[in-house]
C-alpha cells in the first residue's frame, strides 16, 4: 500500500504512522530488555509499545487499525514511547485531530503584497515564495537564474515538489537530488495532515505517485518535516557548485504562505559566484514573477 491520500483518511494516516515509527524502533532503544529469540516483526510489537505507554493492548490496536481516536495524553505518551522528534509529534497530533485545519474550497492563493515587496528588493539574493502544498507564488529574477525559469512552467504545474520529481534539470542541480526530494516529501507529508481535505494535494500525490516510484516509496515512509532551515549544495550549470544556507519565513498575514532565501557566507566562493550569477541573470531574459502581472 503507498499511503496514497484519499479525502476522508486521516485516522488511518494515524494508524499507518504509528505503524511505521514502530517499526523503526529497536526494543533496546525502547527501553525494553533483548530477549535473544527472533522477532517475526521489524521493531517493537504492538503489545510492547501497549505496555511501554500504560494502554491496553486492544486500546492501541484501534488506534493502528483507525477505528478511534487518541487523547491528547495518549498522544503526547505515544510520542514520547516512539520517540518522535518535535516535527513528527506534530504531525501526530495533527492526523489525531487535534490541530488538523480543515480545507474549504478557496480561490487560487496570491503573494501577500508584503512578501512582494520583499522579493523586489532583493537582486542580490535568491528567494522564492511558497504557498499551500509548495505551490509557487512568486519569485526574483536571481531565484529563477537558479533554480528553473519557474515563468515557463504552467501556474498550475508551478509547484516545487513536482518540479523536483517532474524536472530531469533538478536531479543534476542538486548535488545531493536524493535527500532534497525526501525532504520535500516529507514536507509535504506535514502539509497533507493539516489539509487532508484538500483536492489539489490528493491530485498531486496521486499524480506523483503514479509517475515517480521513488516519491511513492517515501510518500509510504512516512517521513515528516516542516520548513524551517537548512544546507544545500548546487552543480549550477553556469557558475559551478554553490553552497547555500537556505532560510524560511512565514507570513504573519496568510500562515500557508512561506518566503525562502538562499544565501552564502560573505567572502566565500558561493557568495562571490552568486554575484556572478546575478551579473549574468540581468542579461538574460529572466523576469521576476511581479513582472507577469
Amino acid at each position: 500500500m503507498l499511503g496514497t491520500m484519499t479525502e476522508h483518511t486521516p485516522l488511518n494516516e494515524l494508524g499507518e504512522f504509528l505503524k511505521k515509527r514502530r517499526s523503526e524502533l529497536s526494543p533496546r532503544t525502547a527501553g525494553l530488555p533483548e530477549t535473544g529469540g527472533p522477532r517475526r516483526v521489524a521493531g517493537l510489537r504492538r503489545e510492547e509499545v501497549a505496555q511501554l505507554a500504560s494502554i491496553s493492548t486492544d486500546y492501541y490496536t484501534r488506534l493502528e487499525q483507525g477505528r478511534m481516536q487518541a487523547s491528547a495524553p495518549v498522544l503526547e505518551t505515544l510520542a514520547r514511547v516512539l520517540h518522535l522528534d518535535a516535527d513528527e509529534r506534530g504531525y501526530l497530533f495533527q492526523l489525531a485531530g487535534r490541530t488538523t485545519v480543515r480545507t474549504r474550497r478557496r480561490g487560487r492563493q496570491q503573494v501577500q503584497p508584503q512578501l512582494q515587496r520583499v522579493l523586489d528588493d532583493l537582486t542580490a539574493t535568491p528567494a522564492i515564495v511558497q504557498g499551500r502544498r509548495g505551490d509557487i507564488l512568486a519569485w526574483n529574477a536571481l531565484a529563477a537564474a537558479l533554480v528553473i525559469d519557474f515563468s515557463r512552467i504552467p501556474e498550475k504545474q508551478r509547484n516545487y515538489p513536482r518540479i523536483q520529481f517532474t524536472e530531469p534539470a533538478m536531479r543534476t542541480l542538486y548535488a545531493d537530488w536524493e535527500t532534497s526530494a525526501q525532504i520535500s516529501v516529507a514536507q509535504l507529508r506535514m502539509e497533507a495532515a493539516k489539509y487532508p481535505e484538500d483536492p489539489r494535494l490528493i491530485e498531486l500525490v496521486g499524480e506523483l505517485s503514479t509517475r515517480d516510484e521513488q516519491f511513492a516509496k517515501w510518500w509510504g515512509d512516512h517521513k515528516v518535516a516542516a520548513r524551517t532551515v537548512g544546507t544545500k549544495t548546487l552543480n549550477h550549470p553556469v557558475v559551478g557548485e554553490l553552497v547555500l544556507d537556505w532560510d524560511t519565513y512565514t507570513a504573519n498575514t496568510d500562515p500557508d504562505q512561506h518566503l525562502t532565501v538562499w544565501t552564502a557566507v560573505p567572502g566565500s566562493a558561493t557568495h562571490d559566484r552568486l554575484r556572478i550569477l546575478a551579473s549574468w541573470a540581468a542579461d538574460q531574459d529572466l523576469s521576476p514573477s511581479s513582472a507577469l502581472g
